[in-house]
């Protein structure tokens, strides 16, 4: 398997890698820091450490079920203070993005609740289905000038059928994030890479964006919010294609945690390999010179 869409002289996977080296640490949440309501072994005191030596923080998930006004406050009950301008989602990156180059569409999103106030906080036309009768007897949707798919527990048949037949008719197509499943504490769940996988099937379309990891544009937000170039800074997280994929190609150094969805066996026969594996991410700072 390999992670390279094109090679980065900044990554360095066989070279010691010094904490005097690093600036910034972006921390994936979901399967690194916690799962479910636990925080995982040593990412309290890893943080605490990182912040007492005046490194810079910074939390960035796919994960568009919660504003991150509540990701923050989730990570503070847990031991890691944390406010809304450390967190970026894929959900306010996305809503962000469209807000300043597509404000005037209409769209229909597979998502949930708070994803939907996302977009409706950045401006945006957020519509229910409007389905109406054909000649042909088919059912088609009106008024919706694109899709949105987001992770969505509340996904049925109209919601699926209404994307579709929108699709059909030539709608444009956005994503949040390309995950096919979600860490949680019963095991992992469906994401919205699932959906777009099943449209893919359908339809042949995929999103002409997809705002989260390991996107560019995700990867940009982050870095102007920590204020360092990407060499400065380095990337933890529990997937390879997402995490390990945005900080290959940025040129960052990488951490992979195995407390998330990855096995070791798969971790080392990766090309490229990430800098750090580690069995969770309180052994990061004992990894750094």
């Amino acid at each position: 398997m390999s992670l390279a869409s094109s090679p980065s002289s900044s990554f360095f996977p066989s070279s010691p890698l010094s904490l005097a080296e690093l600036d910034g640490f972006i921390f994936d949440l979901d399967g690194t820091l916690y799962v479910g309501d636990a925080l995982l072994p040593g990412a309290a005191a890893t943080v605490a450490e990182l912040r007492r030596q005046g490194k810079r923080t910074l939390f960035v998930t796919n994960k568009p079920v919660d504003s991150r006004t509540t990701y923050a406050a989730k990570l503070t009950k847990l031991g890691i203070p944390a406010t809304a301008d450390d967190v970026i989602t894929s959900a306010f990156v996305l809503a962000h993005y469209l807000a300043h180059h597509e404000p005037d569409l209409r769209y229909y999103v597979l998502g949930e609740p708070n994803f939907v106030a996302e977009l409706r906080s950045h401006g945006l036309t957020v519509v229910d289905e409007l389905m109406t009768q054909s000649e042909m007897g088919m059912i088609t949707p009106e008024g919706i000038d694109a899709l949105i798919v987001a992770m969505d527990r509340t996904l049925d048949y109209r919601k699926i059928n209404t994307a579709y037949q929108a699709l059909r008719r030539g709608a444009r197509y956005f994503a949040t994030n390309g995950d096919n499943t979600c860490p949680m504490p019963g095991g992992d769940v469906p994401d919205a890479g699932a959906t777009i996988a099943a449209f893919l099937q359908i339809t042949g379309r995929t999103p002409e964006l997809i705002a989260g990891k390991p996107s560019p544009i995700i990867l940009q937000v982050a870095l102007e919010r920590l204020e360092l170039p990407a060499h400065r800074c380095l990337m933890s997280g529990d997937r390879l294609e997402t995490d390990m994929r945005m900080g290959h190609d940025a040129g960052m150094a990488t951490a992979l945690v195995l407390t998330g969805v990855t096995p070791r066996a798969l971790a080392e026969e990766v090309t490229p390999r990430p800098t750090l594996i580690l069995e969770n991410i309180g052994e990061l700072l004992g990894r750094l010179g």
